[in-house]
């Protein structure tokens, strides 16, 4: 496996076709971001900060990225301790405070919720989100504690026999 990973974003602000920046209240923040070959994707600012609530923005990117890269290290740990995973759905959960007088992220916390074939092991599929979270890329990148809360049950669990309310 190389040593250097390089991922390259082309992103455009589409909304200079709205206006200028003449005034804070008046610009568009929406913005586009290319990677060749995959659809074209469409953000704007947090609504807060007057933008679009209907386009993704940054903090929700945030969010969303430790909570699929968590998942993606969950399943290949699996996939290497032979614990079949029927089902993996996350709720995760971004902060953001003033801390040492700047606005950031001040945790983010997931909740994945995973479902494993009865009789694998239950005790290591738990154990497994701990080691998700040493390997997973994105959590090691950034400075705000990311925690997990999971929930694994096994698919003959009364709980866990609707997925649907899972």
């Amino acid at each position: 496996m190389p040593k250097e990973h390089i991922y390259r974003v082309s992103t455009v602000w589409t909304g200079a076709s709205q206006g200028t920046t003449s005034s804070y209240q008046s610009y568009s923040r929406e913005y586009t971001a290319s990677i060749e070959g995959k659809p074209l994707f469409v953000g704007s600012a947090d609504p807060t900060f007057r933008g679009d609530r209907h386009l993704h923005n940054p903090e929700d990117l945030v969010v969303i990225a430790l909570s699929a890269c968590h998942m993606l290290s969950y399943l290949a740990i699996c996939v290497r301790n032979r614990i079949r995973v029927i089902d993996y759905s996350d709720e995760a959960v971004g902060k953001m405070a003033y801390k040492d007088g700047k606005m950031k992220f001040i945790e983010v916390v997931l909740h994945p919720k995973v479902i494993i074939k009865a009789g694998d092991d239950l005790q290591s599929a738990i154990a497994a989100h701990h080691q998700a979270h040493q390997e997973c890329f994105i959590a090691n990148s950034v400075a705000f504690p990311v925690l997990n809360e999971p929930v694994v049950l096994e698919f003959n669990d009364p709980q866990a026999s609707n997925l649907k309310n899972f």
